[in-house]
């Protein structure tokens, strides 16, 4: 049971909101070049430099010769981490989360802002491990990313510890926060007060007001995070993250990286694999995001996944699927016109309601909390949906907010070259995300246009490249009923590393993610894969 509630967990560092939902077009593309640079950082968009800038960019962001970084001067490869006693952070990740501390080390690693001038300007990327238990038998270090993107592993390792025991006696368990999140320079673009008033917006606008209210605030935001955070805001995509890591595995000694990564995760492993094949160790991708799609795309494979979810559920409830949707739609037609009051004094207003339903479908342990929230909003008490929301939102009972959500955003925008326009949302994705899902549809649809509207930094790629040829088998683990990452995006991950580097596997089961739930079928065949290399039968099911 402990599993099952820290994989509902997951859907904090995994994040919701649409566009760049859980690793929206993270990585690089490119078939190499021959000069073997890494991405340019980009530069404003809507000049003749700015557009030169991205084509460049695009020509360079293929994979590393042979498999190595730039060189990196000595001063970074050969630093030294000063590991001592982690401070408390302001929040764990997850309800059973344990704060740093004891066995948890923590440092700071120190990489090139931008790694085309590696003897330039450095950066601060947070790090955490717990050494392996047994040091007679370890078997090195395992890095982890639990999604995102914008989720903290700093914060988030410990509280998913327990589920990681069986690796833990023979691998220091190592996380980090990536660059732009928490602890490593975070990516910060607005007040709490600012935050507070946006997420009250009407997120599926209906009248010409409101949908410049809903514009002009994702204007602000952008704007926001240029005059904040504008010096990393260039440097932030899933390639530098990837990067990072590479420099992460020199400095901690180990020959191979060996990972476990997450939602958003498992875009950053992909790319990884691709950037360098030859240093990739025992890796396994968990909840995997589809690499060969778009902003579009990402977005209508949530209406999907979150669609199928909220079906499953309402059949467990003893409804169908049809009665279930068509609730819902009545629901939040109904704060629409009119929010609901709560006990706080806060209103539950139809995009919040949409968060606190979306919310509890990413582990099946929570649906009891929806269930809850969705009687007591029809009984006129919007409470327990707004708490729903608020825990989603990383708002702490003060009124203060995390910046996960900062993160998430300036990190896919950074990746992702997509932008799609309010008349493009008007005159074709309503109509198609509504056929999807005419529950979820529409926010999905709207958050599209919101999401990088006049984004300051040039995206890197439209989809982003995870070809990996060269690279040992790497593990695929897809679920048939995971609500942000659906099941068809493993299929897609395991085509785009190349033949005989992806090796799915299946689990039949509900939630985001299937190592974290506790199941049996899944832990065995991952834990041999890390300890003792095995790797399982291409196809393998676990129910």
């Amino acid at each position: 049971m402990a599993g099952r509630v820290r994989a509902a967990a997951l859907a904090a560092a995994a994040l919701l909101t649409a566009a760049a939902a859980v690793g929206c077009d993270s990585g690089a593309t490119g078939a190499g070049d021959p000069e073997n640079k890494p991405p340019a950082a980009s530069t404003p968009a809507g000049t003749a430099k700015g557009r030169e800038t991205g084509r460049e960019a695009g020509r360079e962001a293929g994979r590393e010769a042979d498999g190595e970084r730039p060189a990196l001067p000595a001063a970074l490869t050969d630093q030294r981490l000063d590991w001592s006693r982690c401070a408390a952070p302001r929040k764990a990740l997850g309800s059973a989360a344990r704060a740093p501390g004891g066995a948890w080390q923590c440092a700071t690693l120190t990489a090139p802002l931008d790694y085309r001038e590696p003897a330039g300007e450095t950066i601060g990327i947070a790090l955490i491990r717990s050494k392996a238990e047994d040091a007679d038998r370890r078997l090195g270090s395992l890095l982890f990313n639990f999604g995102g993107p914008g989720g903290s592993g700093v914060t988030g390792l410990p509280g998913f510890a327990e589920e990681f025991a069986a690796l833990h006696a023979r691998y220091d368990l190592v996380s980090f926060d990536p660059r732009g999140v928490a602890e490593s320079s975070a990516v910060v673009c607005r007040d709490d007060r600012q935050t507070a008033t946006s997420l009250e917006l009407d997120s599926t606008p209906d009248t010409p007001a409101e949908e410049k209210a809903y514009l002009d605030d994702s204007v602000a935001f952008g704007a926001g995070c240029a005059k904040r955070s504008g010096k990393v805001l260039p440097h932030v995509g899933t390639s530098n993250a990837a990067r990072d890591m590479d420099l992460v595995r020199e400095v901690l000694g180990d020959k191979k990286l060996n990972y476990f990564g997450f939602s958003y995760g498992t875009e950053l492993g992909g790319v990884y694999a691709h950037l360098f094949p030859r240093k990739v160790g025992r890796l396994a991708l968990d909840a995997v995001v589809d690499p060969s799609a778009d902003i579009v795309r990402h977005s209508r494979n949530q209406a999907l996944g979150f669609q199928r979810a909220f079906d499953n559920y309402s059949r467990s409830t003893g409804s169908t699927a049809a009665a279930g949707t068509a609730r819902v739609v009545r629901l939040l037609e109904r704060l629409d016109r009119e929010p609901l009051t709560t006990e706080s004094g806060r209103p539950l207003t139809q995009s919040l309601a949409v968060t606190g339903i979306l919310s509890p479908l990413y582990g099946e342990d929570s649906w009891p909390l929806l269930t809850k929230g969705l009687r007591e909003a029809e009984g006129g008490d919007g409470t327990p949906l707004l708490r729903l929301a608020d825990s989603y939102n990383d708002r702490d009972q003060d009124g203060s907010y995390g910046t996960a959500h900062h993160a998430q955003r300036a990190i896919s925008c950074a990746d992702a070259k997509g932008r799609v326009s309010a008349g493009q949302v008007r005159a074709t994705h309503l109509a198609e995300f509504r056929k999807v899902s005419s529950a979820f549809g529409p926010y999905l649809a709207w958050d599209l246009a919101g999401w990088c509207a006049a984004w300051p930094v040039i995206g890197e790629h439209e989809t982003p490249e995870v070809g990996a040829k060269g690279a040992p088998p790497i593990l695929v683990i897809g679920g048939k009923g995971d609500p942000a990452t659906p099941y068809e995006g493993s299929l897609r991950m395991v085509e785009e590393l190349g033949a005989g580097v992806g090796v799915q596997i299946t689990y039949e089961g509900e939630g985001h993610g299937a190592y974290l739930t506790g199941d049996a079928c899944i832990g065995r065949a991952v834990d041999q894969h890390f300890l003792d290399g095995v790797v399982p039968g291409a196809g393998t099911t676990c129910s």
